[in-house]
């Protein structure tokens, strides 16, 4: 039997605690290609919400308790689930999200990559060590080590929904934290079945991850909750009603927001593998991709080729649910008119429209949007300044690689970006430059596949990191020890300290430090 038939999708009944705290209230969740109900689950209010919190804070203490290596092979038992189990959830997210099945197979073995590092790292990343003491504290030892939260919530995306909250979950998890994760309402069936694969891979500890569903306002009763940490994923304005909630507790918050990421092709870059990096970019996952390309910077020398290139590459794409499409329908509907909107801008103002469009072609059907590429948009067009979120691309000619720099940072985003050029010195100075949290260079997105490097950005963006060592401490509180190791004849903080001592101790410090100009 398969875990989907065990956890009876249509009634939540095997999907972990989504059933135990359930309300009479349901929604449904639809296939985005075909309307089609994927299931049913429980509208959790907020009562339903601080139950399963309780539930995950009594379930954190044991699983703190497990250690290192008790939650180390925990956490493989899952991963060995999930990797077994591939094309089963592979085949959930393309009912579900709507993206074509490989896609789908390629997000989830990256969340699987990563569960393993971070698994495997945490003592390393977080465990007991000393510190060195400095001057003033010669005779004690000092220590440092990093503490669980205790329970984390997280609030996931629809467009990524296995690899983009697994990097909160697994994280959170590896550090010694209970999870309780709310999906979003585009995507329940895939949450729940993360749920339903934990309690089936690591029955000791069913309880330290749990699944809420709902829509905004279950969302909101997890951040008046008292969990130790939200991480929220999605937009700007929603990441900011989230950090309003959670004001009302202090709870502290992780942001992982959008991005309008640039790309930046230079006189000596590979045009041809530019041009099919920047389709990927763009168009992968129906554009649904906050790390994706929205925006391409190419110099005079290469402008000409560049566009030649990616337009012969993009006609060649089609959306659609079959197995031959290139990408699948828009997750959520009303992202459709937002493209819609960016387009119709940017023709307006004198952008030509090489590819898609906004007549019926570039709407190929209910749910679709053709692969769209403008040229000379101008940098205050919505299609420059706001996310679009959709298979678009905005192609720019500049002067030099310095000019597109300056384009490229004009934003309030700063999520990430890429640079094509063949000079290494010179790429990873443009690199360096770039106001972003993350760049690829002569490739996107592949800083995402590596699970030691940090995920995250600035400004808009967002702040706080999910991935490598940063995203293990993310989910935990520094904690600082001294222990005196012998007592010394005089002590400076003390009110019995003689009357010369302050004077002594600025002596020393001179002697020490003063040199140094």
């Amino acid at each position: 039997m398969s875990l989907a038939e065990e956890m009876d999708t249509v009634t939540g009944e095997s999907a972990g605690s989504v059933d135990r705290h359930a309300t009479s209230r349901t929604f449904e969740s639809t296939d985005p290609a075909t309307g089609a109900v994927v299931g049913v689950f429980p509208l959790h209010d907020a009562d339903a919400v601080g139950s399963t919190v309780e539930q995950a804070r009594e379930a954190a203490a044991s699983w703190a308790a497990l250690g290192f290596d008790g939650r180390r092979q925990r956490l493989d038992a899952y991963r060995g689930y999930l990797a077994r189990r591939l094309h089963e959830l592979a085949d959930l997210v393309h009912r579900e999200n709507g993206k074509p099945h490989a896609d789908a197979i390629l997000e989830i073995s990256l969340a699987i990559d990563h569960l393993a590092w971070a698994s495997h790292h945490a003592r390393k990343a977080l465990g007991p060590r000393r510190v060195r003491v400095g001057l003033l504290a010669a005779n004690h030892a000092a220590y440092l080590e990093y503490q669980p939260l205790g329970v984390v919530g997280v609030i996931g995306p629809w467009n990524y929904p296995v690899f983009t909250p697994m990097g909160s979950i697994a994280y959170a998890l590896a550090a010694g934290n209970a999870v309780v994760f709310k999906p979003s309402e585009y995507t329940p069936a895939i949450g729940a079945w993360l749920a339903a694969a934990w309690r089936a891979a690591v029955p000791d500890a069913a309880d330290a991850f749990q699944v809420v569903t709902g829509f905004g306002d279950t969302g909101a009763a997890l951040c008046r909750a008292g969990v130790g940490k939200i991480a929220f994923t999605g937009s700007a304005p929603t990441g900011r009603k989230v950090m309003a909630t959670c004001a009302e507790t202090l709870t502290p918050v992780l942001m992982e927001l959008g991005g309008k990421d640039a790309m930046i092709v230079d006189d000596d870059a590979d045009v041809v593998a530019a041009a099919d990096a920047a389709v990927w970019g763009a168009m992968s996952n129906g554009g649904q991709t906050c790390i994706g390309v929205e925006r391409v910077y190419a110099t005079a020398a290469v402008y000409d080729r560049f566009v030649a290139e990616v337009t012969a590459q993009v006609r060649s794409l089609r959306p659609g649910s079959d197995d031959e499409a290139t990408y699948g329908p828009m997750t959520m509907p009303s992202q459709i008119d937002v493209v819609r909107r960016h387009v119709q801008d940017a023709a307006s103002a004198g952008a030509r429209v090489i590819t898609g469009g906004t007549d019926h072609d570039a709407f190929p059907g209910e749910g679709y949007v053709a692969p769209t590429v403008l040229l000379d948009v101008p940098e205050e067009s919505a299609a420059i300044r706001e996310e679009t979120f959709g298979p678009t691309l905005t192609i720019t000619r500049v002067r030099d690689a310095e000019e597109a720099l300056r384009l490229a940072n004009d934003t309030s985003y700063g999520l990430a970006g890429s640079i094509f050029s063949g000079s290494k010195a010179r790429a990873l100075d443009l690199a360096r430059r770039m106001r972003s949290g993350m760049t690829s260079i002569n490739s996107v997105l592949t800083f995402a596949s590596v699970p030691a490097l940090p995920f995250g950005g600035v400004g808009d963006s967002g702040f706080g990191r999910i991935h490598g060592e940063d995203g293990l401490k993310e989910f935990t509180r520094a904690k600082a020890i001294t222990r005196q190791r012998f007592a010394l004849p005089t002590n400076v903080m003390s009110f019995h300290r003689p009357a010369n001592t302050a004077d002594q101790l600025a002596r020393v410090i001179g002697m020490v430090h003063g040199r140094h100009r």
